[in-house]
């Protein structure tokens, strides 16, 4: 089952179809409206507005599950965690309807805790296609999510990728910049070579 990129605009972030599931919410509905029928899950790999401005709306338009990691549900009602603020407007005031933890299976997605930009940032492990979906935890070019926002952690966004650099990896799907479709494992551990002299 294959990933598909909807581009984010501007400060928005990426969001990624699979199948039935719908990974961020931060692109504006119109872009999601031709997969309203499809959309059954949300999946949220934080909560910093970015990714979840438009939360809300996608819902109401899907009717779809929402999904995010135990440590960030409070975002999707702090001005302060999930950063709103920054971007003069107010959290999407969603209640969660699956709280999601380590190692959580949905379809074909692993959830893997990778705490360091936010307490409760998640990637989501694609195995059959050797895909990751990381969310702001990792970039392209070997960078990497900030780690000096409410709940980012150095030590712990190192802890994490090295836990990443340790899955085959063939394609790279990130928060923000473009996709990498093949050879991605490289990404991963260029990001663990700049981290080991990152210190915050």
């Amino acid at each position: 089952m294959p990933v598909q990129w909807i581009p984010g605009s501007g400060w928005q972030a990426n969001s990624y179809l699979i199948g039935d599931i719908l990974i961020d919410a931060g692109v504006l509905p119109m872009a999601l409206e031709q997969y309203k029928d499809q959309i059954e899950t949300i999946i949220l790999t934080h909560g910093h507005f970015d990714h979840t401005a438009h939360l809300a709306q996608i819902k109401a338009m899907c009717g779809a599950t929402v999904c995010i990691h135990e440590e960030d549900a409070v975002s999707l009602r702090s001005e302060a965690e999930s950063l709103s603020f920054h971007f003069g407007a107010r959290p999407p005031m969603v209640i969660p309807d699956r709280i999601l933890s380590n190692g959580d299976q949905i379809g074909p997605l692993r959830v893997i805790h990778t705490p360091g930009h936010t307490r409760g940032s998640i990637c989501l492990y694609h195995e059959e296609e050797a895909a990751l979906i990381s969310g702001d935890t990792v970039f392209p070019g070997g960078s990497f999510g900030r780690t000096d926002f409410p709940g980012g952690n150095a030590g712990e966004l190192k802890r994490s990728v090295e836990q990443l650099a340790m899955l085959q990896v063939e394609s790279l799907w990130p928060g923000h910049e473009q996709p990498v479709k093949s050879g991605a494992g490289r990404h991963l551990l260029a990001t663990r070579q700049c981290l080991q002299s990152y210190h915050g």
